[in-house]
């Protein structure tokens, strides 16, 4: 049995993606009841601080630049100065562990994968890709004897985020109306369903909701975008956003399609009903976490699931996807009664 009493102060650590963070929050709600005069900090990436830092459940972000020259040295020096009680690794790759083995925490919590073992003196789960990844997160609490029940995942959303969303629905003549957002971002090319695809996944639902269609876009998406725009009737291209900014004018909507990607996940944790779809990836591992999201994937095909950065035949798990079979599903979500939950 281990004992926590004595924790005062709590470290999490999480690299990667803004996405991969984002279900990493999933611990917030439990870590907080647990100790609920804990100082808690979090370590992570530049491009995730924004979705942190709002958050109340956070008292600190703790970012690891590693374009900087001797970030992993200052990093551990930061750490180490914390002085804290307990340091949750839950990124466990070689920089991760060296900095929970050298951050003098009494207690060092993290996957006890080969080479990387020596760090922690708490042991977390040794399987990674059996549950989804939130649920993952959840489970590591309990293996370490810190219970865990929340289903709950956080994006935080600026203040000056939540005006310029307003202000944006007021000038589009937005406010009355109910908005689809549309979010063709996808970290890799083989998990971008075609933008002429994509278009007529949208063009259905919105024409028999009558909803708008506001596309969303990031560095890299606004060609795919801008093609959807001009494919899909009455759709709002958004202007250039700050990743805060899209998450408030993912909270103003009334639901979300999107594929698999951080723009996905933080429209889960804010909680607008979010329909993801899948292609290389397992939408039971990756899909959007929580009982009002769903997904859609055309698992007969062969290569389904396959996890190739770029698709080696004709991205037949997008083009060959019914479009029917889209609108069955987002139907499900709307109605509460969605068939591709992750909860």
């Amino acid at each position: 049995m281990i004992d926590y009493s004595s924790v005062q102060r709590i470290l999490i650590i999480k690299l990667k993606g803004i996405g991969d963070v984002i279900l990493s929050t999933i611990v917030l709600d439990d870590l907080r009841a647990r100790f609920p005069n804990a100082r808690i900090d979090f370590l992570t990436e530049p491009p995730s601080r924004v979705v942190l830092e709002p958050l109340k459940q956070i008292n600190r972000v703790v970012i690891l630049d590693k374009k900087k020259t001797f970030s992993a040295l200052t990093t551990i020096l930061k750490v180490r100065f914390a002085q804290y009680d307990l340091v949750i690794d839950f990124y466990a790759n070689p920089r991760t562990a060296l900095i929970t083995f050298l951050s003098g925490a009494p207690l060092r919590a993290g996957f006890p994968y080969r080479g990387r073992s020596y760090a922690y003196n708490v042991k977390g789960p040794e399987e990674r890709a059996t549950m989804h990844s939130a649920a993952l997160h959840r489970h590591f609490l309990n293996v370490i004897g810190i219970p865990a029940y929340s289903n709950r995942l956080y994006a935080g959303i600026t203040d000056e985020a939540k005006v310029f969303a307003k202000q944006y629905f007021a000038e589009k003549k937005l406010v009355d109306k109910q908005v689809m957002i549309v979010s063709p971002s996808g970290g890799w090319e083989s998990k971008k369903c075609d933008p002429d695809i994509f278009a007529k996944f949208a063009a259905a639902i919105s024409n028999k909701y009558h909803l708008v269609p506001l596309i969303v876009w990031g560095p890299g998406d606004k060609s795919d975008a801008e093609q959807i725009h001009q494919l899909l009737t009455d759709s709002l291209l958004a202007p250039a956003t700050t990743i805060s900014e899209m998450a408030a004018l993912v909270e103003l909507s009334k639901a979300v399609i999107a594929n698999d990607s951080g723009p996905m996940h933080i429209s889960a944790a804010i909680g607008t009903p979010t329909l993801s779809i899948h292609g290389p990836t397992d939408p039971k591992l990756q899909g959007p976490f929580g009982a009002q999201h769903s997904t859609i994937r055309l698992d007969e095909l062969e290569c389904i699931g396959c996890n190739l950065l770029n698709c080696p035949k004709k991205h037949e798990c997008f083009t060959q996807l019914p479009v029917e079979r889209v609108v069955t599903e987002f139907d499900a979500m709307i109605s509460g009664k969605p068939t591709g939950s992750n909860v």
